[in-house]
């Protein structure tokens, strides 16, 4: 008995002794590696003080505006300017600000491309539309990429090759008066752009630029006005017929161009308004079931004073036009 009590003991305080030597290490044997792998990967905090700022602001603009130039032409063109900078800190600051080399940095992409003739560039694309009997209208619409103005064509149910040719024919009689000459004209590679409507602008001067395949973006004006118009309007109504749809349309094409501000052009519309601080009105847009109108009335008229109404008034002295 008392050989299994000596044992009993034995075993606990054993137990005893190897608890509290765990309690007395202060390190794990892991944590002391780890500890030690950190200390060899750690990167190097020393080394050659970073350029000063207005340099790297003038290597970065050297290189977005010289496309072409390499690390070696740039460290050149620093050198006549007085700075003695190597080749690698030229390098460096370059990846810093995600700048590729001269030969991928200078190809000339889409937005490059789109940004340069902003001004002179036409895009065009159809939407279509269900009406309340399910019938499938499509419209066909023409903006201008620096101005935003968008011009209407008509809207049809079978877009042939005929159709939208005399739509193209007449666009290019609206723009034969037009104070800047378009240059290109943007569209997909929808097979209802025919051969015969590219034709009808290039006779005019324009050249057609085609997107990519599958790329919307490349034609973002156009895509965007495309959600403008159903967002703010057809979305909210139920177009009943075509000529409906050419009345609702209409009437939100020439809000869109006049009174609508686009955050692209300052708060303008893309026919630029100036607010008169004599006349004193506040300016409503009210949306029906199944049409839209835009009115205007001023602090003391009724609302069923119309935009056209008031637009006579301005210019009448304050009575409107008989």
């Amino acid at each position: 008995m008392l050989v299994a009590l000596a044992n009993r003991l034995k075993g606990v305080s054993q137990g005893f002794h190897d608890c509290l030597g765990q309690c007395m290490v202060l390190v794990k044997p892991d944590t002391l590696l780890k500890w030690h792998r950190d200390l060899v990967h750690r990167p190097n905090v020393g080394g050659r003080p970073r350029i000063e700022a207005e340099l790297e602001d003038l290597i970065v603009r050297l290189a977005r505006e010289n496309p072409r130039m390499g690390f070696d032409r740039i460290q050149g063109e620093l050198l006549k300017l007085g700075y003695e900078v190597d080749r690698s800190t030229v390098r460096n600051v370059m990846r810093r600000h995600h700048l590729p080399p001269a030969p991928k940095r200078g190809r000339s992409s889409w937005r490059s491309f789109v940004n340069h003739y902003r001004t002179q560039m036409l895009a065009c694309d159809f939407f279509t539309i269900e009406t309340v009997t399910l019938q499938t209208v499509y419209v066909l619409f023409f903006i201008e990429m620096s101005s935003r103005r968008v011009h209407l064509a008509r809207c049809t149910t079978t877009p042939k090759s005929g159709w939208v040719t005399q739509q193209a024919r007449q666009l290019t009689w609206q723009f034969s008066d037009a104070p800047v000459k378009m240059r290109f004209l943007i569209h997909d590679h929808d097979t209802k752009f025919s051969t015969a409507f590219d034709n009808i602008f290039v006779s005019e001067g324009l050249e057609i630029v085609l997107t990519p395949f599958q790329a919307p973006k490349a034609n973002a004006v156009a895509e965007r006005w495309v959600r403008s118009i159903r967002e703010e309007c057809l979305d909210q109504l139920l177009i009943l017929t075509q000529r409906h749809l050419w009345n609702v349309r209409t009437e939100y094409t020439a809000h869109y161009n006049a009174a609508r501000p686009y955050q692209g052009l300052e708060q303008q519309a893309p026919i630029p308004f100036r607010v008169s601080r004599e006349d004193k009105f506040v300016v409503a847009t009210f949306w029906a079931a199944s049409f839209m109108t835009t009115t205007a009335k001023p602090l003391d008229m009724p609302v069923g004073c119309s935009f056209s109404t008031l637009q006579g008034r301005s210019k009448h002295n304050g009575h409107p036009r008989e």
